[in-house]
């Protein structure tokens, strides 16, 4: 499918800084980028796109630079020549936060995002004030059970870059469990919508969740900055139980636990902002103290 022809699940409202791109290592990677302060930047999930943190940028806005970028192949992004995995994302990131010259921000990543965010914190200390790790990928160990897992998830995704007529049902009742709560049904119905495209780099990135490449809980254990870890209880993709023990090992993090299936700032937005936002101001009244 052309690019332009991509159904836009990433896009955000064309307000004020809104539709910005960049290149980076030959991707073209769209995002949206609103208000002026602190930085926050936010990583969506697979199959996702920025449109996720829509309301949380409007939210946000007035006293944060929020940044919330498209994934390669998704929302308004190009394609990318590099499978999807969160170490790819990872190091699209860096290349992003270079090219733009952040410096000191925060970084918000759910699902992939939160595995390629812990990724890019553990490489790049100094540029990283905080984490907050929203139903993270890469905290649960990479044995026969996750393996297993990957292979048949990664099968059903290629049956849909197939085109098997069952797919598009499938999938509909696949994300009824991934975002099942009332808040996130406009942007469930839009990921619903463009199943088929993106059932190719689904297909991917659930390739490389079963690679031991994947398993970052000793990055995540050497983190030196402060973590907010936002979980979504009712999660049966990433499973709480069985990523407690190395949220448990990364020093100076907390975990919040929130209703949903795995994106609380889409499921349950009010409790996760409020959250979100005490955080945020600890982390930059820290941050002021220790420039006085």
């Amino acid at each position: 499918m052309r690019e332009h022809e991509r159904t836009a699940v990433g896009a955000g409202r064309r307000g004020e800084g809104a539709g910005r791109e960049v290149v980076v290592d030959g991707v073209r990677l769209a995002y949206d980028d609103e208000g002026s302060g602190p930085v926050l930047v936010c990583l969506h999930a697979v199959g996702h796109g920025a449109r996720d943190f829509e309301r949380l940028r409007a939210r946000l806005s007035p006293r944060y630079r929020v940044i919330a970028l498209d994934w390669p192949g998704q929302g308004r992004s190009g394609d990318d020549r590099v499978p999807a995995s969160a170490a790819r994302y990872a190091d699209l990131l860096a290349g992003f936060v270079h090219a733009l010259r952040l410096d000191e921000l925060v970084v918000l990543g759910n699902s992939i995002g939160g595995a390629a965010a812990i990724q890019f914190a553990a490489k790049h200390v100094r540029e990283t004030r905080a984490l907050v790790l929203v139903d993270s990928g890469g905290l649960d160990e990479v044995g026969t059970l996750v393996r297993f897992a990957t292979r048949r998830m990664a099968a059903f995704f290629a049956a849909g870059a197939r085109g098997a007529r069952w797919f598009p049902w499938a999938f509909r009742r696949y994300y009824g469990l991934v975002l099942p709560r009332p808040a996130a049904r406009a942007q469930r119905e839009r990921i619903i919508a463009a199943a088929p495209e993106i059932a190719p780099i689904l297909v991917e990135a659930w390739r490389s969740f079963g690679e031991p490449s994947a398993d970052v809980r000793a990055l995540a254990a050497s983190l030196s900055c402060p973590v907010l870890v936002a979980w979504a209880k009712q999660d049966r993709v990433v499973q709480l139980s069985r990523n407690r023990p190395a949220i448990e090992r990364i020093p100076h993090a907390r975990l919040e636990v929130f209703p949903g299936g795995h994106s609380p700032f889409l499921e349950c937005p009010d409790e996760f902002e409020s959250s979100l936002e005490t955080f945020l101001a600890e982390v930059w009244r820290r941050e002021i103290r220790s420039s006085l």
